[in-house]
């Protein structure tokens, strides 16, 4: 029997609410705090296994590696008002360095590693990070752009640079603080615990404040010390901060791995580990299942694949779950502001293409254009609300009221609707709204229609302008590996699948190897319609 999810609707508010949150750990200890007890409770279990660079620590191990960051941090006079930079790969030390700073009540902002050097100086401008640990490899990088900053010390993870950087190694092999104990904060759990950044397809991204509060556990109270976690994706990503503090708090064994994304090792680590607890996005998914070593993958020991942070075709669904053991592939829907999840899909059968049901704590609607709140099956922004403090987008107050309005609603730009039974569907972007001859239509509603093709990967398709039509579609489109698709076929099997002529493809297809990607793995819709553009102009 699949996991249910309670929810309830005021009918006269239109307003879908989860169950009440049961508190498992006191209510005014901070994140750090939990993981520092918790920690302590099974010093012999192991705690992370790096499967790149071939290392294996105890959580006694890494705690006490914890503790010697944030003793050092203390040494240099940090206090919880300071902020700590990070941009570095899944590499040893990186959990401890998390860790460290959550014992000292500290926030760490996140950048990854493929930013650009302006980039990371418009975003470290805004946080001015006192310390910022990164690999030797971004050194030259982040130092260029800091070089305004007064007072920032750079410390290496690895491939130390000569001079300028304190290694890692420096600061592990330094003094724990006589009687270390985590910091009581200051503000309480309202206190920022981590900063990341918003995705980033439409400018520079924002720094996204995520609060010290209980949320970002929902959905992994199940997880024991039998379980076995992997998430690609590093600590600016909401889903590897959500990892890094899921396998402190509920003592799992980590894996972690620095190299790119390659979805034969990821399917080589569930064999060899035994990974029971996976969170990925779409894209990694849809390489997964479209490589050829697929059909022979032994993913039996995964209990929960939990994946989210776009949109998966339903047949990359079918394909993942022919491969698992039991019905544990459950979409989730959240953004990086929320600071955790918002709903979950734990009927696939039932609704295999919705994001799920509220989680417990939280409250949604969806509102028209004038703000009014729609019943079920009408369409509209997607709101949520989860009653907790937010300290809103670091530096930028503006952005922020437009995000939450002064009732705490977020309102995500997200289009959708629930059904009868509560069931969040999620249509399509705001922005990415297109017109053709006056008459709107989704990326998405054309994106459903090429996904169901036999060869078809991945897509990603995009309005593109013309003065008397309109947006006119086009297509960039993965094909599986092995077969012989062409932009023809795709533009064709488009037609012969709608009679809306607005939805075909006025503007034609290409076949690309991958689409064109923001830092944290999200097609870049515009990134991909831009090189759409060149290649036809070059043809």
């Amino acid at each position: 029997m699949p996991y249910v999810l309670a929810n309830s609707y005021d009918a006269d508010l239109k307003i879908w609410s989860g169950s009440e949150i049961e508190e498992y750990f006191a209510p005014d200890l901070s994140i750090g705090e939990i993981i520092f007890h918790e920690m302590r409770r099974h010093p012999k279990l192991i705690a992370q296994i790096s499967t790149t660079e071939e290392t294996i620590l105890i959580r006694e191990e890494l705690h006490s590696n914890a503790m010697r960051v944030a003793s050092y941090m203390r040494s240099k006079g940090l206090l919880q008002s300071d902020i700590v930079g990070i941009i570095a790969r899944n590499t040893s030390h990186i959990p401890a360095v998390a860790y460290g700073c959550f014992f000292n009540g500290i926030a760490f902002h996140s950048l990854n590693i493929a930013y650009d050097r302006g980039t990371i100086e418009k975003l470290f401008s805004i946080t001015h990070p006192r310390m910022i640990f990164c690999d030797g490899d971004e050194y030259e990088k982040v130092r260029d752009a800091t070089r305004g900053m007064e007072d920032v010390e750079i410390v290496t993870m690895r491939n130390h640079p000569e001079g300028g950087s304190t290694p890692i190694e420096q600061i592990l092999s330094s003094p724990i603080e006589e009687n270390f104990r985590p910091v009581r904060l200051e503000q309480g759990i309202d206190q920022t615990l981590a900063i990341l950044c918003s995705s980033g397809t439409t400018g520079i991204p924002k720094a996204v404040t995520i609060t010290n509060s209980r949320q970002i556990l929902m959905g992994s109270y199940s997880l024991t010390t039998s379980d076995i976690q992997y998430c690609h994706n590093t600590l600016d990503w909401i889903t590897g901060l959500l990892t890094t503090i899921t396998s402190g708090i509920f003592s799992t064994t980590r894996i972690i791995a620095d190299n790119v994304f390659d979805p034969v090792h990821m399917m080589r680590l569930i064999e060899e580990y035994k990974i029971t607890w996976l969170i990925q996005g779409p894209s990694q998914m849809a390489q997964m299942a479209n490589c050829p070593e697929f059909e022979g993958a032994d993913l039996s020991s995964i209990r929960q694949f939990v994946f989210g942070g776009g949109r998966s075709s339903v047949e990359t669904q079918k394909q993942i779950r022919s491969r698992l053991s039991s019905d544990c592939l459950n979409f989730m829907y959240g953004f990086t502001e929320l600071g955790a999840m918002g709903t979950i899909n734990y009927h696939f059968d039932e609704k295999p293409n919705s994001v799920g049901r509220v989680v417990p704590g939280l409250k949604a609607k969806i509102i028209s254009e004038e703000g009014k709140s729609l019943g079920p099956n009408e369409l509209g922004e997607v709101c949520i609300r989860n009653g907790q403090y937010w300290a809103g987008y670091y530096g930028n107050p503006q952005e922020t009221r437009k995000m939450r309005d002064p009732q705490m609603w977020f309102h995500t730009g997200d289009l959708g609707y629930f059904d009868q039974d509560g069931f969040l569907y999620i249509v399509e972007r705001k922005k990415d709204m297109l017109k053709y001859q006056n008459i709107m239509y989704y990326p998405n509603d054309i994106e459903t229609i090429i996904s169901e093709m036999p060869d078809v990967a991945e897509v990603c398709v995009f309005g593109v302008w013309d003065q008397v039509y309109g947006d006119k579609a086009a297509a960039a489109v993965v094909k599986k590996q092995g077969t012989e698709l062409n932009a023809q076929d795709v533009e064709d099997y488009v037609k012969e699948r709608t009679d809306s002529k607005y939805k075909h493809l006025h503007e034609g297809a290409i076949i690309v190897e991958d689409l064109i990607r923001s830092p944290n793995g999200k097609t870049n819709r515009k990134a991909t319609k831009d090189y759409f553009l060149e290649v036809k102009e070059r043809q």
